[in-house]
């Protein structure tokens, strides 16, 4: 892994991101060497608190440790002082008060991945795609420079990453027990992955948002594998890595 010279906190957090989101790991060594200072600590906290919901079966555990984060943003954001965390420390830096909130409704989403069936309808699905994808899109958009006129489109890509990664992670939570979706069939997988493949393009930001696009770049072909066969999401098989790299490497030169 490439060190970041002289921060022993970004290099914790890059750390963290190679072993545990080596996609977003992936999409941030693309990126400017500015801007992985701006996105290691923001993807590290994702990371961070997507864990939480799997580590304890109580609901009031999992409550007080998101709380935790959300607090530690809330202090972020007043621009005290800062509980310490090794993620936290590289964090604070980067991170202004509409960042902190827009990190804020990423926590506060993580919340639904306590329950067996968390979405009564692809309408709750969608809203959480558009806090967690959604909000952590803008996020690194906002801290590397994007208007917010860019926000409704980085919000959108980052929803449409969200759906394919979920679609990604259906297997594993199936097997953990989940009911993940509200609506199964084929036909409905299939019709969700044509729609929000849409949203994924970035022709009109500003260099600083296709950055933080960057880490959609395997969002468009594993939407489109589940678009023209369903079948591939139940059985893992929307991944097509040479594709994929090549993808982010066209993302990198366009920046």
């Amino acid at each position: 892994m490439t060190q970041l010279s002289g921060d022993e906190g970004l290099n914790t957090c890059a750390a963290l991101l190679e072993k545990g989101d080596p996609d977003r790991f992936r999409a941030v060594m693309a990126a400017p060497r500015a801007a992985r200072r701006v996105l290691f600590p923001i993807y590290a906290l994702n990371l961070e608190v997507a864990r939480i919901p799997w580590l304890s079966k109580e609901p009031m555990i999992v409550a007080m440790r998101l709380q935790w984060w959300r607090d530690a943003l809330a202090e972020i954001a007043a621009g005290g002082e800062v509980r310490a965390h090794e993620v936290l420390a590289p964090l604070k830096s980067v991170v202004t008060p509409e960042v902190a909130s827009a990190l804020d409704q990423v926590v506060a989403a993580r919340e639904c991945d306590c329950d067996v069936t968390p979405f009564h309808d692809e309408a709750a699905l969608r809203a959480y795609l558009a806090a967690t994808g959604g909000e952590l899109m803008w996020a690194a958009g906002a801290a590397l420079g994007a208007t917010v006129a860019e926000a409704p489109q980085l919000r959108a890509i980052g929803a449409a990453q969200g759906l394919a990664n979920y679609f990604l992670a259906l297997p594993e939570l199936v097997e953990r027990g989940r009911r993940p979706l509200p609506d199964g069939r084929q036909e409905t997988l299939a019709r969700m992955a044509r729609e929000t493949m849409a949203d994924l393009s970035t022709s009109v930001l500003s260099r600083s948002a296709r950055i933080a696009a960057l880490q959609a770049f395997a969002a468009r072909g594993v939407l489109r594998r589940a678009a023209s066969d369903p079948n591939r999401v139940a059985q893992g098989q929307l991944r097509a890595p040479f594709r994929e790299s090549v993808a982010l490497l066209k993302a990198a030169i366009r920046l």
